[in-house]
């Protein structure tokens, strides 16, 4: 394929920039990414090492916040030596220390670095010999001195040319070299798809049943309020009392009700603590600006970490009184008083009148003093009145036992009725969708996923397009001079040909979750665990449907149609294209996992966002408030990080056995190991994850790891129907009706546990405490280590939820 082909009025699709030609090969594109990306990645690296020990506030703010008895182990302050320590943190560490959901997430990165390890080395020792002896000795261009990735790709496209195929229509079915002697390598290719496929199903149902058994004894042995509570909706308009729905669920005979929370219409007194929050920081800020205090400054004579624990604690400085109970102002203004100077009073200006029009300025303390006490009258007043109550209610059992039965069991005979549910943690709860009405809740769910829908249609046309202008077709269209000059320079042209497509989307991958997270919020979803979920699912299908398939099955928004009908007339096309365009994208997925790997995980140590916002939240910052926000541990979501390794995952597979195949998975390999160790330690020493979504994370990775099983076998059998290898192609079959049923069998035998908690995984509270699981069960000594773990004291859930109860804040909240 020739980037700078020259017009053919014979040939106008010539001048068309078609999606393959976005990110086609060059010479030096791989050496160039790899060059870029260690650059990016070691000196990032370099000064997460530098100033890990200098700026403990940030880089070890969870471990500064977390309680010591989680014995969490303190990293050495040297250069390097953090790593083997972080290295020895065992398993059972990170589950009683950062809780189930770290557990999950790093447990998908140790099965994915265990899976390629072994899947690169039969790569690199079994095919990659096969391929250098039967493709390279066919193609004429052997010993040059390019590129592995381009020599490959001329290799497929001089098969291309031996083979009478068009770019829209299949291969003529006629004629069949599954068994021709020179092309018997492909019956290898046939082989290790089966090898590979079942040495990930075997991975994964290893580590599926490791991560039940620890959820069950986890969550079995640990007593939480949660764990006690379901949620019961569809509450019909009779029943709408705590005193009639403990009766009711008293009458089913499962276990004895220790409280019922039935929520109502509080949205009047929301909106009111709401307005409540923006006044008092407002008079925070005035107060702060007129004794003209500077906390930190105020207590910079005390060392560092007393000072971090005077700002969240509250105990060193008379800025930071213990009394709870005390208003904020009050807290405020103590200390300020003794050293209050004469200086101008800070002004508000507050609008009046006809439509408001009408301003002046007053004594900003004062006014918004006056409105906090207007408004603390009318939030009390609002907590006296009776609310109407809602179809939804929390109904905490004595046991847990109790629960599960509740939650697994159907009470109510008619659809849509007493529909039970796990709770989630009081803290968890978005009580402002909890008087929704469910049809409320339905439309707005509808309507966010119609918008998702359409916004991934829309997502087309920018992807597309940043592709488009990239291109080298398009450069040489509209700026001939600059395409010229990128004929003469190998190296620029690399970076514009494929290593700025690759930042583009990798930059598209950092954003676009930031959007659908906040989609995922106006859906009416019940607790953030769930927002959690549902954010991991919408930025998963947007990175594979976006950044994989319109790279690869459509190429750009004009092919979409021809595709699509094409695939109408014969439904092998699609496998056809998709085999196609992976050959010819290697070298721009090569690049985009060693970016993702090598360039990214070392500034996602680096907390590169955070260090960069710090400056401007430290100018912004006027009040305590303000300050102690500041050094509390930046929150880590799942949704952000999650898809774009399932994708990582997903392209490892599909490029795992054809040529080429053992550098992608050397790179993914180095993907998964550098992200275990990246996120090892943000989960543990930088950052905190309140949501308490028990593992919930697991399923949704294994049905994606099944579709990309899929994508792997359509691929290889359309690859395999190219080279004309019918017979072979056809025998790829029996592995995607595998998929699809070992899918099904999931479904069925799986995915209940974990959702629930077993029976027989309760703890009893009766003689010697032990669980109801049979000791088989933990066979070996890392089942009873964990054991002791999760036995010899609270759990991180236990700890976060002490005291908690399912009360509304605003009817409680001093």
């Amino acid at each position: 394929m020739n980037m700078f082909q020259d017009s053919d009025p014979d040939n106008p699709d010539k001048d068309k920039c078609l999606g393959e030609n976005y990110v086609g090969p060059g010479k030096l594109d791989t050496q160039v990414q790899l060059v870029i990306s260690l650059s990016l990645g070691l000196s990032a690296f370099l000064s997460f090492c530098a100033l890990r020990p200098r700026w403990k506030t940030l880089y070890a703010a969870r471990k500064r916040h977390s309680n010591p008895i989680l014995g969490l182990p303190a990293l050495p302050d040297t250069f390097f030596g953090w790593i083997p320590a972080l290295y020895k943190i065992t398993e059972q560490q990170v589950l009683s220390s950062a809780g189930l959901d770290a557990y999950v997430f790093l447990a998908f990165f140790k099965m994915s670095m265990r899976l390629f390890g072994v899947m690169f080395f039969f790569a690199a020792v079994v095919l990659e010999p096969i391929n250098r002896h039967f493709i390279r000795n066919q193609t004429p261009d052997s010993g040059s001195s390019q590129s592995f990735f381009f020599h490959q790709y001329h290799t497929f496209r001089t098969y291309e040319t031996l083979d009478p195929l068009d770019d829209k229509d299949p291969p003529d079915r006629d004629n069949d070299n599954s068994f021709d002697r020179n092309m018997g390598y492909l019956w290898s290719y046939l082989i290790f798809a089966y090898f590979f496929t079942g040495l990930t199903l075997y991975f994964m149902d290893k580590e599926t049943s490791k991560v039940i058994r620890v959820r069950q004894d986890y969550l079995g042995t640990q007593s939480t309020i949660t764990d006690r509570t379901f949620r019961l909706s569809g509450i019909p308009k009779d029943l709408r009392t705590e005193e009639a729905i403990k009766d009711l669920v008293q009458k089913l005979e499962i276990g004895k009700v220790e409280s019922v929370t039935l929520c109502r219409n509080w949205k009047d007194l929301d909106k009111l603590m709401e307005e409540r929050q923006t006044v008092l920081a407002k008079l925070e800020e005035s107060w702060s600006v007129y004794l003209g205090h500077k906390p930190l400054a105020a207590v910079g004579d005390q060392p560092t970490s007393r000072r971090n624990n005077a700002i969240v604690n509250g105990d060193s400085d008379p800025l930071y009184g213990a009394d709870e109970e005390a208003g904020e102002s009050d807290r405020l203004l103590r200390g300020g008083e003794a050293r209050m100077l004469e200086r101008e009073r800070p002004q508000a200006r507050f609008w009046y009148g006809f439509l408001r029009l009408q301003s002046r300025q007053t004594d900003a303390i004062d006014y918004y003093t006056e409105k906090l006490r207007q408004l603390d009258d009318k939030i009390l007043a609002a907590r006296r009145k009776t609310h109407e109550p809602a179809d939804l209610a929390f109904v905490t059992m004595d046991s847990i036992a109790a629960c599960q039965m509740a939650i697994q069991a159907l009470i109510d005979p008619h659809p849509g009725r007493l529909l039970t549910k796990p709770a989630p943690a009081p803290s968890d709860i978005v009580w402002k969708n909890t008087y929704a009405s469910r049809l409320s809740r339905r439309i707005r769910s509808w309507s966010v996923t119609a918008f998702v829908a359409i916004l991934t249609v829309v997502w087309l046309v920018p992807v597309a397009f940043l592709a488009s202008v990239l291109s080298i077709c398009t450069i040489n269209k509209f700026l001939p001079a600059f395409g010229d000059w990128l004929k003469e320079h190998e190296i620029a042209r690399t970076l514009v040909q494929t290593g700025l497509p690759t930042i583009v989307v990798s930059l598209l991958n950092v954003a676009i979750p930031y959007l659908y997270d906040y989609l995922s919020y106006q859906q009416g979803m019940l607790s953030h665990g769930d927002i959690a979920l549902s954010v991991i699912s919408k930025n998963f299908f947007f990175t594979f449907f976006n950044i994989f398939l319109i790279f690869t099955v459509f190429g750009a928004v004009t092919s979409i149609f021809d595709v699509l009908r094409n695939s109408l007339k014969d439904t092998t096309y699609i496998a056809y294209t998709l085999a196609r365009k992976i050959e010819d994208l290697s070298v721009f997925y090569t690049n985009f996992i060693m970016l993702q790997g090598l360039g990214l995980f070392p500034f996602r140590l680096l907390e590169f966002g955070s260090v960069a916002q710090y400056p401007i939240l430290r100018m912004g910052a006027k009040t305590p408030r303000d300050f102690a926000q500041m050094v509390q541990p930046p929150m880590f979501y799942y949704g952000f990080y999650l898809p774009t390794a399932l994708l990582v995952f997903i392209l490892c597979l599909v490029y795992s056995v054809i040529p080429g195949g053992f550098l992608v998975l050397g790179l993914g390999l180095a993907y998964f190991s550098l992200g275990y160790f990246t996120y090892k330690y943000q989960l543990l020493y930088a950052m905190d994850q309140p949501q308490h979504a028990t593992g919930g994370a697991w399923r949704m990775i294994c049905y994606r790891i099944m579709l990309g099983l899929v994508v792997f076998h359509l691929t290889m059998s359309g690859y395999l129907a190219l080279k004309k290898a019918f017979t072979v192609a056809l025998l790829i079959a029996p592995l995607f009706v595998a998929t699809l049923w070992y899918g099904w069998d999931f479904r069925k035998r799986v995915e209940p546990l974990t959702r629930f908690i077993s029976l027989r995984s309760i703890e009893r509270r009766g003689e010697g405490g032990e669980t109801a699981i049979l000791d088989e069960d933990f066979s070996g000594a890392d089942g009873e280590e964990q054991r002791e773990v999760l036995r010899r004291g609270s759990t991180v859930d236990e700890d976060r939820e002490k005291g908690s109860r399912f009360v509304n804040p605003s009817l409680v909240v001093p």
